[in-house]
């Protein structure tokens, strides 16, 4: 089963669950939101695909962040405390497929894997 993380209101999210929808594909749908950042799916993203793809560094909740809390994100521990803490900092969607995990809606990448 595909486990699609997000945001209902993102626009990519929107996308991506568009494509998929389109292309048959089943998904289950799970809002940052709403339902919180799962740490223990944090923690394996993080392992699979590195806490530096997983942080948006160019959306609008980072550049919100004052310099002091931009600055403090060092390492994966500090990466991760800031994704639970603001949820809308995770690069979107985080998508959990039988054979791993991706970041970002890609459909070049998304073909290959339905």
């Amino acid at each position: 089963m595909i486990t699609v993380f997000g945001i209902v209101n993102c626009s990519t999210v929107k996308k991506a669950r568009a494509w998929l929808t389109e292309h048959g594909q089943s998904y289950k749908f799970h809002d940052f939101r709403k339902q919180g950042v799962p740490p223990e799916q944090l923690a394996l993203w993080v392992q699979a695909v590195g806490w530096e793809k997983l942080l948006n560094r160019k959306g609008t909740t980072w550049r919100k962040l004052d310099a002091a809390d931009q600055a403090a994100v060092m390492d994966a521990a500090s990466a991760q405390a800031l994704m639970r803490a603001q949820p809308s900092v995770i690069k979107r969607p985080v998508v959990e497929w039988d054979q791993g995990v991706t970041v970002g809606f890609d459909v070049a990448a998304w073909v290959a894997r339905v």
